[in-house]
């Protein structure tokens, strides 16, 4: 058993769901350049999410879903999960971003499970509120290890992939480790790193 897991937003899907998310609220640059410093490492990433969240509040729920619906996939995703399935790896996603974005994203490509984070709605509006999976910065490298305990797969055995700092928690437990591209902080930890916005150069490392 092989396990390759992968980052969503910029990782998977070429874009952070929530600058998207933001657009029709027109606060996509707000969000946006709050999203640029956590990904490098410069906010707490539970806070800068808390934070960004709250300024969805009032989006309609059905919106939302629907932008989520067709986001745009990273050139070579299809290939790559394609490929690392037929060499025998159970492929997962975690995404410090939402469900309604990595569950079509998971029935498009094949993907086994996602774990992501849940945007509270009442009434089909968004309060603001967010919970879930993926909410700190320890988040994935917490997740990876119960992963790997419940499937028997090893460290010598496991790809992570992402591209900013929330990604970093999770590449101590695995061999290949992926920056795309990636944040400095993300690279330095790095074992793999590509720079093109391609995903099938991932196989050229396995």
């Amino acid at each position: 058993m092989k396990l390759a897991v992968f980052d969503f937003d910029s990782t998977l899907m070429d874009g952070e769901t929530i600058d998207f998310l933001a657009k029709p609220l027109g606060l996509e640059e707000k969000v946006a350049s709050i999203t640029e410093k956590a990904m490098a490492g410069e906010l707490d990433f539970f806070e800068s999410l808390v934070e960004r969240v709250s300024l969805l509040k009032g989006l309609e729920y059905a919106k939302a879903v629907e932008i989520c619906k067709d986001l745009p996939l990273m050139p070579g995703a299809f290939e790559l999960i394609s490929e690392l399935k037929k060499q025998g790896y159970k492929v997962v996603c975690f995404s410090g971003g939402f469900r309604i974005g990595t569950g079509p994203a998971k029935e498009k490509l094949g993907i086994d499970a996602d774990f992501s984070n849940i945007l509270h709605e009442k009434d089909g509006i968004l309060t603001g509120l967010v919970g879930g999976d993926m909410m700190f910065g320890f988040s994935k490298g917490d997740m990876i290890q119960r992963v790997q305990a419940m499937l028997g797969v090893s460290q010598e055995n496991t790809l992570v992939a992402g591209d900013g700092a929330n990604d970093v928690s999770m590449f101590p437990y695995a061999a290949k480790k992926v920056a795309f591209c990636a944040k400095d902080i993300l690279k330095k930890e790095a074992n793999i790193i590509v720079d093109e916005k391609d995903l099938t150069k991932i196989l050229d490392y396995i």
